[in-house]
């Protein structure tokens, strides 16, 4: 049973009037935090047990059935299982962490002993890792449980595609629908049906947007957490490169790639990250985090932290739908509203010519031999290299599904360089050398907090392709800025489009600022409330766990 919004206020008062004055407030799926629902188990008002049921009853009625929102690979059937092995020891005494009994989502890119990871690919079907990928050792050693695998644009998107080509043909014949992998199938964005969820994490976007569990896992190699946080409305942190490990995740360019937490609020992205921030001796780029890991994230959520704060506000990402940059003016007027200096500014146009062209160059290049490393580790019967994938994808008699996604890989394959070639060294060196100059210039010259930029000039695109696809555009995104230099990029919901798409704006900082973006994030999030539940996934009446 849904609950329109009235009822939902008649209930929540209905239960404000009637509950003892000492029993626990009210929670629901949709607004409860980590901390909120670990204190309702703390004092016997909540069961993990409930929790799971809960977020399952979600999934049950809006994935596969009703607005088939297709965002889940593989449901974990052992969840409401591991679930009452955490009730019972909870109250035996034994809480293993900060997420004891917290349902969480994983892009499917990310190992997982139990589960198979197959990079959204149908040519990965079935493949079990190993082990576990480092940082989800770490989320169940802190009490969290892995409720299901879910999309992602296949092998991350820009493993096996044609962008950064200029050709209008080769852009034809290798787009892919948004949101689609030959494994998953196509995800839809809760918001608007007809719009896709963005990549390449998308199903962990539309599912958390939806709310099929309390937290997610993406990973980001040029947009691939913040573009989904954005477009479906959610919270999403791309941090320092070296902050997380990428131990155990299928590489798309490992220069560049991270994984990242995606959320309903703020909160519970400090809560994710004191839990999987660390170093990992089999990921020597976690060295640099050694000393820079904060004690405590949330430490720093608190209102009024944007106040004196002087704020960049990057001017080159909008102009293209009135709705958005509409939203966006807003959003600015709300960092001043709250206390912030705000500096206009843009950035050189030497920057923005340049920062596709290194990405791609990088990313194809990397991909190439970076994914024959990791396809060591499947069973003899999967392919090893990007020549199979490639091959086995055009070959009739496996049934592959996607032949833009075939021609991507019959691309990259072409293009990608060595990685002792010179061009691809002097992207990889000197190219993102310059990235990081050139922010970290902009952050001097205006003496800057931090920068913040409309995430999406554009919100939510539909499913299908258009009919003539263009090349990218140095407008289109500033998402790859935080790549190339390394630097982390925090999205936080704005606000909704006179058609009912989510927009969010981006704080970007330096190396390590993480806390710092945070705490502007809670106090920006605190002050507008502008996160929606998407009104083709509304609540049911299940979704209230502590009455």
């Amino acid at each position: 049973m849904t609950l329109h919004p009235l009822r939902r206020a008649l209930l929540w008062l209905t239960l404000a009037l009637t509950a003892p004055a000492l029993a626990a407030a009210p929670l629901d799926l949709e607004t409860a935090t980590v901390t909120q629902l670990e204190a309702a188990m703390a004092d016997g008002a909540l069961t993990s047990e409930t929790l799971v049921r809960a977020y399952l009853a979600r999934i049950a009625a809006y994935d596969k059935q009703g607005p088939t929102i297709n965002a889940v690979i593989a449901l974990n059937p052992k969840a409401l299982r591991e679930a009452r092995r955490l009730d019972r020891e909870r109250k035996a005494g034994h809480v293993r962490g900060p997420l004891h009994g917290i349902p969480v989502v994983l892009k499917d890119n990310i190992d997982t002993f139990d589960l198979p990871t197959t990079a959204g690919s149908s040519l990965l079907a079935g493949s079990l890792p190993p082990d576990d990928a480092f940082i989800v050792k770490r989320l169940r050693a802190a009490g969290a449980i892995v409720l299901a695998k879910v999309n992602l644009s296949e092998f991350a998107a820009g493993g096996g595609s044609v962008g950064g080509s200029r050709d209008p043909a080769v852009l034809k014949a290798g787009a892919v629908p948004n949101g689609y992998s030959s494994m998953g199938g196509q995800t839809r964005n809760p918001h608007a049906l007809d719009y896709g969820p963005s990549g390449s994490s998308g199903g962990t976007g539309a599912a958390i947007a939806a709310a099929f569990a309390q937290f997610g896992l993406g990973t980001d190699t040029r947009s691939s957490v913040r573009g989904p946080s954005s477009v479906n409305g959610i919270v999403g942190l791309k941090p320092t490169n070296g902050l997380l490990s990428r131990d155990g995740i299928v590489p798309l360019a490992l220069s560049l790639d991270t994984a990242g937490p995606m959320a309903r609020s703020v909160a519970d992205i400090a809560v994710a990250l004191n839990v999987m921030a660390g170093v990992d001796p089999d990921d020597a780029m976690t060295s640099r985090s050694q000393g820079h890991v904060e004690r405590d994230y949330a430490a720093s959520l608190r209102q009024g932290a944007l106040k004196g704060a002087r704020i960049g506000i990057a001017r080159d990402f909008g102009g293209r739908d009135a709705g958005v940059d509409a939203v966006f003016e807003q959003a600015v007027q709300a960092l001043r509203g709250l206390g912030a200096e705000t500096v206009d500014f843009h950035y050189p146009r030497y920057l923005l010519d340049a920062k596709d062209d290194l990405y791609f160059t990088i990313t194809q290049s990397e991909f190439k031999a970076q994914i024959a490393d990791y396809l060591k580790t499947t069973a003899p019967r999967y392919p090893k290299s990007l020549d199979d994938l490639a091959r086995l994808a055009s070959d009739p008699r496996t049934g592959y599904p996607s032949p833009q996604k075939a021609y991507g890989f019959r691309y990259t394959n072409t293009v990608a360089l060595a990685l002792d070639d010179p061009v691809y060294l002097t992207a990889r060196q000197q190219g993102m050398a310059l990235v990081k100059a050139s922010l970290d210039a902009m952050l001097e010259k205006y003496r800057l907090d931090a920068i913040v930029y409309l995430s999406v000039p554009t919100a939510a695109s539909p499913i299908q392709p258009p009919a003539n696809p263009q090349p990218v555009k140095p407008g289109d995104t500033a998402f790859d800025l935080a790549n190339l230099s390394g630097y982390p990029d925090l999205v936080v919901p704005a606000g909704m489009t006179p058609n009912g798409l989510p927009v969010t704006v981006s704080f970007l900082g330096p190396a390590f600022s993480e806390a710092r973006l945070l705490g502007y994030g809670y106090d920006f999030e605190q002050a507008t409330r502008a996160r929606r539940l998407p009104r083709y996934t509304p609540m049911l009446a299940s979704d209230i766990v502590v009455p």
